[in-house]
């Protein structure tokens, strides 16, 4: 029963939070001052550019562990549920935690970015990178999962009826 398309869908929603880990998520360069913030799910960097010499200097650094710590147990309860293919009602109930969790990832990093955003230029906007869309996609694949295994319980329920 592994083989359902509910587990297709875990397991995505499993590999776009691992993934999520190692993309950043968020942005913001002032070219006027050569200072870039970047936001990731371990770090928010804060750095400064010498045009000249193309050296980098650290000017802030913040951890953003909650971010990464939220990604790793979204992604554990989604491998888990996976096989929980026997208790469709549980897998039902992982699947809300998880989709709690992914919205806490989301929510979180989306915190982040706005303290990130008073850092550095006030009236300039950051850009939202590869790793932030990731949090959405996942939270998508984690309600098609949901939908198919809450369509296979009411299946399962309609059978017993008939019987």
């Amino acid at each position: 029963m592994i083989q359902r398309i509910q587990s297709i869908f875990l397991f995505l929603v499993a590999a776009c939070m691992v993934v999520y880990l190692f993309f950043p998520l968020w942005q913001k360069v002032d070219g006027e001052v050569y200072e870039v913030v970047t936001i990731n799910a371990f770090q928010l960097v804060y750095e400064s550019y010498d045009v000249t010499s193309g050296e980098r200097t650290l000017i802030s650094e913040k951890s953003t562990i909650a971010i990464s710590i939220l990604a790793i147990l979204a992604a554990g309860v989604a491998l888990f549920s996976i096989f929980q293919y026997q208790d469709r009602l549980r897998q039902i109930k992982l699947g809300a935690l998880n989709s709690l969790l992914m919205a806490g990832v989301v929510g979180t990093s989306f915190y982040f970015i706005l303290k990130a955003e008073k850092m550095l230029a006030v009236g300039q906007q950051g850009q939202y990178l590869f790793g932030f869309y990731l949090g959405m996609v996942a939270l998508l694949f984690n309600s098609l999962a949901n939908r198919f295994i809450r369509k296979d319980e009411r299946l399962v329920r309609e059978s017993d009826r008939i019987r």
